[in-house]
């Protein structure tokens, strides 16, 4: 058990930001796809159509209700610029957008290092609400509360995020359960020789 905070802060990336956006109007996809180079549309396989702006590492997928699901941005000044490009690029392209876009994130995927080991069965004894079956999965799965977060917790302090829906909520439910953690005396600092600075 700790008797200090260790003296390494964790690290925390967003891998994934996943939104959807809805326009004001229904789409003529075969009309998207006539017009625009370089998308996807086979309707007997999918509905949607498939827009990726390259560049971006985001994809939008399309369809005739006027809804997008876009993934791939890394922050939400990302997601919003690509939006805009995407819907600029549709306006140039002669389809008609009727009104403004409305944009909903509806998970942040991030990954982070504690920067120390976690006791993963004192954790799982000393933790409400946690999953922890180690001859099925390697990691410890807490659900928190506030933020409505699910982390995937490992013995090597890495873990993943899911759930947010603001890029702060992530910082935050890392910061929450690196303290717990600790006040639980279930991490073990590392040397510095074993500090990573990422995965």
């Amino acid at each position: 058990m700790l008797s200090r905070k260790p003296s390494v802060q964790p690290t925390v990336r967003i891998e994934n930001i996943v939104a959807t956006v809805t326009l004001p109007n229904e789409l003529d996809l075969h009309e998207i796809e006539r017009n625009i180079p370089r998308v996807e549309y086979n309707p007997d396989q999918f509905p949607g159509l498939v827009f990726r702006l390259e560049k971006m590492k985001v994809t939008a997928l399309i369809f005739k209700s006027g809804k997008m699901v876009v993934t791939g941005a890394k922050d939400t000044k990302s997601l919003i610029e690509a939006v805009k490009r995407i819907i600029r690029t549709l306006i140039e392209n002669g389809i008609k957008i009727k009104g403004k876009p409305i944009i909903q994130i509806q998970n942040i995927v991030a990954s982070a290092n504690l920067n120390v080991e976690v006791n993963l069965e004192e954790a799982a004894y000393k933790l409400e609400n946690n999953m922890y079956e180690p001859e099925q999965f390697p990691g410890l799965i807490y659900r928190m509360t506030d933020p409505h977060v699910v982390l995937l917790i490992f013995s090597s302090g890495k873990m993943v995020i899911t759930g947010a829906k603001r890029e702060s909520e992530v910082t935050e439910a890392v910061n929450k359960i690196y303290n717990m953690l600790i006040e639980l005396g279930c991490v073990i600092e590392r040397s510095e020789s074993e500090t990573e600075e990422f995965f």
